[in-house]
This record gives structure tokens, sequence and C-alpha cells, in this order.
């Protein structure tokens, strides 16, 4: 089917909210009852920064049984009333957005599409239902146990922000894959880890955080073999761990280089991805718990690892903030 001449001439009066988790950002588009055509053209036109509203992804907000999207109907079943249809920045679909989920549940929340004191929200993905629940939000303490701690460091992000917590499923890893990443700024190929969180994913480790700072990510990395799929890059850099976590906490700092987008400020599957080799790199061991600081925010990882260590279950928490509404005009 052709695109219309005027780019957004079949979203006339759609209402939309924008917003972010740790600055990776997202247009959501209301299209309850699943009547907008979703034209790929179209969608990167919306999230172009000049030509549109601008935004990391674009998200239309649909009843899973309206959707028509294979696999959507049997989620509704299951519970998950509402399906997060998520496209990248330049119209391709995508399987998963750690930060949209948040975002989208959000949406869900203060537009009344969900009860307002919901503490558990069911929400259908191209990688299965996520299950997110509201949490503490860390700018007010830390949480141990059944007691929080006020940390008075003002934590990450502001007091006022809405935190969530998603169970991401399931993850796995190939130890014994082989890749290497060709980088600009960085002076030679670098080996990297696949991972997969409901997106492919490949993590680099780097020594510190000039080497980090120095990547230039402009261009996308060049991946030697390249993935089928294409894959996320994401570069790390680890941290000593805090002990007032409970169990220890891991630290590492992170940049990322969506496939579909560019450089982006933050990636919640990315940032899984990356406590997820951190956590294999240092061993079985080391800590479960991963604070990772990426250049919108910060983002907590738990990992809870299969007896193999290849494979397992995690859950992001982080924050989503909505900045602005409207209507396509």
């Amino acid at each position: 089917m052709s695109t219309p001449d005027t780019p957004f001439a079949a979203w006339t009066d759609v209402s939309f909210v924008k917003g972010h988790g740790t600055q990776n950002d997202f247009v959501l588009l209301s299209d309850d009852d699943s009547t907008l055509e979703m034209h790929p053209e179209t969608v990167a036109t919306l999230a172009d920064r000049r030509a549109g509203l601008g935004a990391d992804g674009i998200i239309r907000i649909v009843r899973s049984a309206a959707s028509g999207i294979p696999g959507a109907a049997e989620q509704a079943e299951a519970g998950a009333e509402w399906f997060m249809d998520y496209y990248n920045n330049d119209g391709s679909l995508s399987e998963m957005c750690g930060n949209g989920v948040r975002v989208f549940a959000h949406a869900l929340l203060t537009s009344g599409r969900v009860p307002a004191d919901a503490r558990e929200i069911l929400v259908g993905t191209r990688d299965g239902i996520k299950a997110v629940r509201t949490t503490l939000n860390p700018a007010l303490g830390v949480q141990t146990g059944d007691d929080v701690v006020d940390t008075g460091t003002g934590g990450p992000g502001s007091a006022s922000d809405a935190w969530y917590t998603i169970d991401m499923g399931e993850w796995s890893l190939d130890p014994a894959s082989s890749v290497l990443v060709t980088t600009g700024g960085i002076d030679v190929a670098r080996p990297g880890l696949r991972v997969s969180t409901g997106n492919p994913h490949t993590v680099v480790a780097l020594a510190e955080n000039a080497e980090l700072a120095a990547a230039e990510l402009r261009d996308a990395p060049v991946l030697d073999p390249v993935p089928a799929q294409g894959s996320n890059v994401e570069y790390i850099v680890m941290e000593p761990a805090r002990s007032d976590v409970a169990g220890g906490e891991g630290a590492l700092r992170m940049r990322v280089f969506e496939r579909g987008v560019g450089e982006t400020r933050s990636c919640g599957t990315g940032a899984c991805a990356a406590a997820i080799a951190a956590h294999h790199w240092a061993g079985e061991k080391s800590p479960l718990q991963w604070r990772v600081d990426v250049p919108g925010g910060q983002l907590r990882i738990e990992i809870d690892p299969n007896v193999d260590g290849t494979s397992g279950r995690v859950s992001l928490a982080g924050p989503a903030v909505l900045v602005a509404s409207g209507t396509i005009s």
C-alpha cells in the first residue's frame, strides 16, 4: 500500500503523548481499536527530529485483541489487554524495548486505561508478555528487605519520577560465539559477547572511561561476522562493586548503538545484556544486582541465572516520564 502524499494525512486527529525512560524517548500514538496503518515511511518521518516530533522510537497503544499482530490475541486471553506495537526510529519493527515498556505502562496508568491503583500491568509485546509493576524510586532511598534507607544523596533521577520494574523474561548467551567489533575512535577491533534479551545484543568490554568516551558512534559499528538479524552494540566499563546493598551490587557504565536508530541515551534490553555479560566475565560469584549508568540516567538490573550460567531470567528497574501530549494535525 502506498504512503499518503501528506505524511500524516492518515493520522489526522490522532492523539499522542511523548515520554522517555532515562532519556530514551518515544512518541506513543493512541490507537486503542486498531484503525491506524503504520507505514514505515510515516513512522520514520514522525520520529525524525527535524521533520517530525522526534523520538528514538514510535509506540502504538492498541488493544491486543484488536491489533491483528501475530500472537497478540493469545496474549489478550492470558491477561495482557494492551499491546506495545514498537517501531525503531527508521520505521523498522523491533521485538522489545525495556525503556519503552516502562513508558508504555506509565501512559496506561496516567490515561486511565488501567486502574490507578494497579500494582502489576501485563503488557503484550513481540517478545511475549511483560509483567510491569510499580516500584520504589531509588532517589528516595535504598530498598533493603522491607526497609527503605534514605541515602541522603538524592539518588538517580528526580524524586518525582515514577519507577517501574519489568520481568524481562529469558536471556541467553553463547560463550563459544566469536565476533569482532570495529568501532570508530577505538584503535583495534575488540571481541564482543552475543547476548539475547528479546533483542540481539553484542557487548564489548573496555578498559577505562576514557576509551568509552572516545568511541565514535555516529556510524554503525562493523561486526564480523554480521548477525542475521542485526545487533545492538553495548560498550561497557566495569566499576568497583558497592557493599551497601545486600549481597553486593555490581556497577558499570554503558554507551549503546541501537540497530535502526543509532546511538541513544539509554537502552533497557541493552542494559540487561550489559549486566549479564559483566556477570559472565566476572564469574559466578560476582553480584547478581547491577547498577548501569547510561548517558540518560541510571537503571537497575537483577539477574537470575540458570545452573549452566548461559541462560536465565532478568528484571529491569528504571524511571518513566511523560513530557508532552497533543494531537497530530
